[in-house]
């Protein structure tokens, strides 16, 4: 069984080994592979695995021994899955591995918008405490969670997770999603999109990229927020319309944002949130700490295991 990665370096840049996938057959990890050359670089592939590289129909059509496709991600936007469905391949994803991960990052987010924690310690580091008349300064920026509101946007298992966390702390949890009836969740309340903008004080984005929530997060959404509320994203970039996002941020419509993904990545030099204030970037990395990728490549693995055993799991196609 001839085994392809397409694009290995980013689930592992070296601090794990690829033993859970090696067990089925020849493997060759390429760190990166370009959409066009797909086809030649696993032409002679049973098993097709990858994270973000481009497996096109024409990629497709190009392997002939082509049996599995598997998605080392939770999102499949990257392969052609009717034209996979036409060969009769399944296309097999791997859900929930990131879910503490990406909550955890959410936190941190918040964490930070309240203490300020960075630019304190930047602070003390400078001097600025040394030279204090005081024990302690610099408290007119700091917020208490417990009574503030947070506001989850899609409630799959890292909302929840986001959302339960809130509770600990205190806070009251609103929520916004499809049809309520279906959620079992004590001490969450919902609500419409509106009212969830326009009562928060932060507003987390868990819900999946569609055609109807693409850019959802625009100029009209966000002028119904407080002026004091913060807009957080760890879910997909293209949610967020960036430029109104930027413009609500430079002209103090809201108080901040933070978020871990942006629209187009790497994001070109000329997005606006790149340069517009009070606006924490960090670069995709809420699913990649190391615990979250050893669960992917081990549910990756066991994905491959049953399709073998003639009983695919995760099939999203």
């Amino acid at each position: 069984m001839n085994i392809v990665v397409l694009d290995g370096y980013t689930l592992n840049p070296g601090d794990m080994d690829w033993s859970p996938i090696k067990a089925f057959g020849n493997l060759n990890v390429f760190d990166r592979t370009p959409v066009e050359e797909v086809g030649k670089i696993a032409r002679h592939a049973d098993i097709l695995l990858t994270n973000k590289a481009k497996v096109t129909a024409d990629a497709i059509s190009q392997i002939p021994n082509l049996k599995y496709i598997g998605e080392l991600a939770t999102g499949f936007d990257n392969i052609d899955i009717v034209a996979a469905r036409k060969r009769g391949i399944p296309v097999c994803n791997v859900p929930g591995y990131s879910t503490n991960s990406v909550a955890q990052l959410a936190w941190a987010y918040i964490l930070e918008i309240t203490y300020h924690i960075q630019s304190r310690s930047d602070s003390v580091h400078r001097g600025d405490w040394s030279n204090q008349p005081d024990f302690c300064y610099g408290h007119g920026s700091l917020v208490e969670l417990a009574g503030k509101t947070l506001g989850v946007i899609g409630l799959g298992k890292i909302g929840m997770a986001v959302a339960q966390i809130a509770i600990a702390f205190g806070m009251r949890v609103i929520a916004t999603v499809r049809d309520p009836s279906r959620y079992s969740a004590p001490g969450i309340q919902f609500v419409s999109l509106n009212e969830c903008f326009s009562t928060a004080d932060f507003i987390s984005l868990h819900c999946p990229l569609t055609d109807s929530t693409r850019e959802m997060v625009n100029a009209n959404l966000l002028s119904l927020m407080k002026p004091s509320a913060y807009l957080i994203n760890t879910s997909r970039g293209a949610l967020i319309k960036e430029q109104d996002l930027a413009d609500a941020l430079k002209s103090n419509k809201i108080a901040g944002a933070a978020i871990d993904v942006l629209s187009k990545e790497p994001p070109p030099i000329e997005n606006p949130l790149l340069t517009a204030p009070r606006c924490i970037i960090t670069p995709h990395i809420a699913w990649s700490t190391k615990e979250s990728r050893r669960r992917l490549l081990d549910i990756s693995a066991e994905n491959i295991r049953a399709f073998l055993n003639g009983i695919p799991q995760n099939v999203v196609n």
